[in-house]
């Protein structure tokens, strides 16, 4: 019994003292960089790094500055052209992201008509088929970086769905505006309601 006490300060002791077991330890305190901090190491003393001049992403190689701004270079105004190939595929790859991330706040027609529209008491969203006639450029930059309350949806949407979403609101928009006149004749009749109803 005497030799458990005389034991119990080492095993005590031993307790206190932190012990690299496997390398635990020196992971909890090795020097890091935390971002936004000083770093003396650097002329400049960021800790964050400037990627090289000419630095594109991997994502991004190949495309135009047009293609991934929506802008024609970089001082100049707003494009108004889309710059894919609009088939039937991109309309409707259009219509599947704006129903997931429009249509909630702007309405499934973009007429601002939904039910976060209408709980929004601070600014609710617009109708997009009321809107100024802005260039396309101006669309694809605001699904891009977003607009008021509307957040960006660069880091959920590609360049590529972000312009085929635009297609899609002019396609919503010459839709919700387009007379029977516009249409082609064989179609009138498939719009045209029947008789007894209202």
């Amino acid at each position: 019994m005497r030799r458990m006490f005389l034991l119990l300060p080492l095993v005590l002791g031993l307790a206190g003292c932190e012990v690299d077991w496997q390398g635990w330890a020196g992971m909890k305190r090795q020097p890091k960089a935390l971002p936004y901090r000083e770093n003396e190491f650097f002329a400049d003393d960021r800790v964050m790094r400037q990627p090289p001049p000419g630095t594109v992403p991997r994502n991004r190689r190949g495309k135009e500055h047009l293609f991934l701004t929506g802008k024609d270079g970089p001082d100049g105004g707003y494009v108004d052209v889309i710059p894919l190939t609009l088939t039937l595929e991109v309309l409707q790859s259009g219509r599947h992201s704006f129903d997931i991330y429009c249509a909630a706040c702007h309405g499934l027609l973009g007429d601002g008509a939904s039910q976060v529209a209408r709980n929004m008491g601070l600014r609710t969203p617009p109708s997009l088929l009321d809107l100024p006639p802005y260039p396309n450029g101006h669309y694809y930059e605001v699904i891009s970086e977003g607009y008021g309350l509307m957040p960006a949806y660069a880091e959920k949407l590609s360049p590529e769905q972000r312009w085929a979403v635009v297609a899609y609101v002019r396609a919503l928009q010459a839709s919700q505006r387009a007379r029977l006149e516009e249409v082609p004749p064989e179609a009138r009749p498939l719009l045209q309601p029947k008789e007894g109803t209202p």
